[in-house]
């Protein structure tokens, strides 16, 4: 598809609660050791190894890979192909693809589920949620969302799962234990990443057509604050107090405070910053850079980049890409 508009047994708790709160990947109060980079242009997962900044590792992965996501409670992670139609599912310890999964369409966004292990995939072309399971490689039922899903997010409890419904301009809520769609949130135009918050009691989503970041509040399902950011926003990382979101266009990192839903910093950043995630072990959030060719380093507290390392061709890391 052309471009669209802690080691295992530390995550295995799904309950696990650390001095931020509620996890899916990475404990928070634990630093991140790797990052899977999805390289679309190159047709490679780059491993990152976040202590020294250097690529430890280059798999390959036909299909110009996009999505990507970190199983919480398998040594595995996953990436979607949608030029292949497909997700590849990755063994951690040995870097290589153990099977390929057909989903069909064009599938975009991934997340993995924190208790059951099941991935949930966006697919642009159908408009649905292909639901997964990565130890048989069956695709067990399909849900019905909005136009053109892109972002998949799920809250820390597994009872939620939300998308970012592109050509809708909304999000979906889909009840984990039925399949079922519970509801559909307006936000801005053209949401493309969606991220929730350590609580699960928040999503943020990246508006690409309005150059804005819609956060919604779960209980209430409604909308409470809309705030300006860079041209073009692709994703966002919340930290206890901040949001961090990729500006494409803007080669920039636009930075709002979580109690005033201000923005405070935009960081100049690189060319075409895409993917991000936050890593509160080592207070930083990591952005792939599209035409750079790199993974960089942005620090919370200073909010500046102390860190580069060169990746793959196209790097997308569209997902939560950290172990």
């Amino acid at each position: 598809m052309t471009r669209p508009y802690s080691k295992p047994a530390a995550r295995a708790a799904a309950g696990f609660v650390c001095a931020l709160g509620m996890w899916t990947v990475v404990p928070p109060c634990v630093a991140a050791n790797l990052a899977y980079v999805t390289n679309q242009g190159g047709q490679t997962v780059s491993v990152v190894d976040l202590e020294t900044l250097t690529v430890t590792a280059t798999i390959p992965v036909p299909g110009k890979p996009a999505g990507i996501s970190v199983s919480p409670v398998r040594p595995e992670f996953y990436a979607t192909a949608p030029d292949a139609h497909d997700i590849a599912v990755i063994d951690q310890a040995s870097n290589t693809v153990v099977r390929r999964i057909q989903t069909g369409g064009g599938p975009v966004g991934i997340a993995a589920h924190p208790i059951s292990g099941l991935i949930y995939v966006a697919d642009w072309y159908t408009h649905q949620i292909a639901v997964a399971d990565p130890q048989t490689g069956a695709v067990l039922s399909r849900i019905d969302v909005g136009q053109s899903p892109s972002g998949v997010a799920i809250t820390p409890d597994g009872a939620t799962i939300l998308t970012a419904d592109r050509d809708s301009d909304a999000v979906s809520l889909i009840d984990a234990a039925t399949n079922t769609r519970l509801a559909s949130i307006k936000v801005g135009a053209r949401p493309f990443g969606i991220t929730l918050d350590a609580q699960g009691t928040r999503a943020f989503t990246a508006n690409v057509g309005s150059d804005d970041v819609s956060v919604i509040d779960l209980k209430t399902r409604s909308v409470i604050a809309t705030v300006p950011v860079g041209r073009r926003p692709y994703a966002v990382a919340v930290t206890s107090d901040q949001a961090f979101v990729t500006d494409q266009y803007g080669g920039t990192v636009t930075v709002f405070d979580l109690a005033t839903m201000k923005p405070v910093k935009t960081i100049e950043a690189c060319d075409h910053p895409e993917g991000i995630n936050y890593d509160a072990g080592r207070n930083a959030v990591y952005v792939a850079c599209w035409f750079d060719n790199t993974l960089i380093r942005i620090d919370t507290t200073s909010l500046t980049v102390t860190g580069s390392v060169r990746v793959g061709d196209g790097p997308r890391a569209f997902g939560n890409f950290l172990r």
